[in-house]
């Protein structure tokens, strides 16, 4: 049985993350501010944290560990104008640092097996540029760095990779979707015609994490419909 960390595991795609490896028959370890939607789930040991909390104050994890993700994300969405830089911090240190400081606390746990995988979250506008977009693009294009850096020192030992989403319909993602209008807006930008859902994402760090992706590193792979890339109308 594999082992996997998923952080920030109890909603949204890291939920069904969860979910999938649980299918599979692994043994999943969550850490997520609260518990929530996993008491149902066997394979899952379940720690209390905060990413924005000192490192020291992460859980000690003495298992190795054949996998990670780290799934914690905001989308602040605001003209720049009227962004603060506590703005441009937060998501910093979210997205960013938080990914940051999980990989440095469970570095050794991962370098115990051969073949583990890192997967990290970036944004499709990142390399699409967006209005409204400038710090979380900001924060999720260090995370695009980090992607290639660490995959470049970590190989052959450990395979870093990440996942560039368009909106997803996540919880996360709520209050851009919450009306028939801003649903329709999102759906006709993309060449698919429709949104991205957790579970087809959480399926794509299933591949990223399991050996069917051996061969794969260093790669910001994008699950967007399309809509960074090709035009259609």
């Amino acid at each position: 049985m594999k082992k996997y960390l998923i952080i920030g595991g109890t909603s949204g795609i890291g939920l069904e993350i969860t979910k999938l490896l649980v299918a599979k028959n692994n043994q999943v370890i969550v850490i997520s501010r609260q518990k929530r939607n996993i008491e149902e789930l066997n394979n899952v040991i379940f720690y209390s944290a905060d990413v924005t909390k000192p490192i020291e104050e992460l859980p000690e994890i003495d298992d190795k560990l054949n996998g990670l993700v780290y799934c914690p994300g905001t989308i602040n969405l605001k003209p720049f104008k009227n962004l603060k830089i506590d703005d441009f911090k937060y998501d910093f240190e979210i997205n960013f640092l938080g990914a940051v400081k999980i990989i440095n606390k469970y570095l050794n746990n991962l370098n115990q097996t051969d073949g583990a995988s890192i997967v990290l979250f970036s944004t499709v506008a990142v390399q699409t540029g967006m209005p409204y977009h400038s710090s979380i693009a900001s924060a999720k294009g260090a995370v695009e760095g980090l992607t290639r850096s660490l995959a470049a020192e970590f190989a052959p030992k450990i395979r870093v990779n990440c996942i560039a989403p368009s909106l997803t319909n996540t919880p996360l993602a709520e209050k851009f979707l919450n009306s028939e209008s801003k649903l329709q807006s999102s759906i006709d930008r993309h060449p698919l015609k429709r949104i991205g859902n957790s579970t087809e994402i959480a399926e794509l760090v299933y591949f990223l994490l399991s050996d069917s992706s051996s061969f794969i590193t260093g790669q910001i792979i994008k699950a967007d419909g399309g809509i960074s890339s090709i035009r259609n109308h």
